[in-house]
């Protein structure tokens, strides 16, 4: 009896897309506990995204991003998040990372409630939280924007101030600084308490010339990985916009992963909805004449310490969708 039952539910299981446990990859995902890929890891495992697309997901947590880079590289782990100007910058230095696109969200630059500030002109003089160093990507974009339109030197002509993003977020909002820029998370969660967004990365990156489609964020891997499991790194793609399909029309999607989304407040909530949304990438080859402009404007402005080798786009950095 316990024979045909079990019979019963691997016909059930073929029927509905399931590949045999035995046919399928596991892929160890690297992740930050607190990361915001996890909402999107969660509602993979969650619908058995993973299953129905050939593949078994784990996701193994890390204290912070070195450690999860350090577990791919050393084969403790498949796949992490970082966002591709890095794993360009490990591709030029002989390393085998590709990448597959996850999230354009990048944010921009927030000023307190009643702040008089209009432009990014206004901030002359002003003090500017940002979190991720001297080489955040949104701050160089924004540096190089106000140079264009008015002439700035933002660096020279404001005082910042460098700290982790909840420092950032704090400083912001006790208006202890007269600007800030954060990672998106935090962002959304500042304008959800009222701070007004001066200017998006999206806007600046656009008077630069530069595509603001090109995604920002994504799951890398190793070639050595795809060439041992044909097809995985369809399989994963797959699975990531399904989940995304789902999270842009399911509000039960939502409520699942909100214990995980540190939200205080039905407003923080909804304003860290909204902007993971207008973050998901359009479903479509990575248009790589823009990624090489954006990286040699990253060259330019950050310089070695920031692209290393990678000058210009490495052949084969973007794993194609299909």
């Amino acid at each position: 009896m316990r024979k045909t039952f079990l019979a019963a539910i691997a016909v059930l299981a073929g029927s509905l897309g399931f590949a045999r446990a035995e046919d399928m990859t596991t892929v160890r995902a690297a992740t930050l506990k607190i990361g915001t890929v996890n909402w999107e890891l969660a509602t993979i495992e969650a619908n058995a995204f993973d299953k129905q697309n050939g593949f078994d997901l784990v996701i193994q947590e890390y204290a912070d991003n070195a450690a999860t880079r350090i577990a791919v590289e050393g084969g403790e782990a498949d796949i992490a998040v970082a966002d591709w100007i890095w794993v360009a910058r490990q591709r030029a230095a002989g390393k085998d990372y590709v990448f597959i696109p996850y999230s354009r969200a990048v944010g921009g630059l927030v000023v307190p409630e009643g702040s008089n500030a209009e432009t990014l002109a206004d901030l002359k003089g002003a003090k500017i939280g940002i979190a991720g160093g001297p080489l955040d990507k949104s701050w160089l974009i924004l540096r190089a924007y106000a140079q264009q339109e008015y002439g700035m030197d933002l660096a020279a002509e404001t005082e910042q101030v460098f700290g982790a993003p909840p420092l950032i977020m704090k400083s912001g909002m006790s208006g202890e600084t007269q600007g800030a820029i954060n990672f998106w998370h935090f962002m959304a969660k500042m304008k959800a308490g009222g701070m007004r967004e001066l200017i998006s990365v999206d806007e600046a990156a656009k008077a630069l010339g530069l595509n603001p489609e090109t995604p920002l964020l994504g799951y890398y891997m190793k070639e050595s990985f795809i060439a041992e499991h044909p097809g995985i790194a369809d399989q994963l793609y797959a699975a990531s916009r399904a989940s995304k399909e789902l999270m842009l029309e399911s509000d039960a999607a939502w409520e699942a992963v909100r214990p995980m989304m540190n939200a205080q407040s039905d407003a923080q909530f909804a304003a860290l909805r909204a902007d993971y949304l207008a973050g998901i990438p359009a479903d479509a080859p990575v248009d790589e004449a823009a990624a090489d402009k954006f990286l040699r404007l990253m060259a330019d402005l950050g310089g070695a310490e920031l692209v290393g080798d990678a000058t210009t786009l490495p052949p084969g950095l973007f794993v194609e969708p299909k």
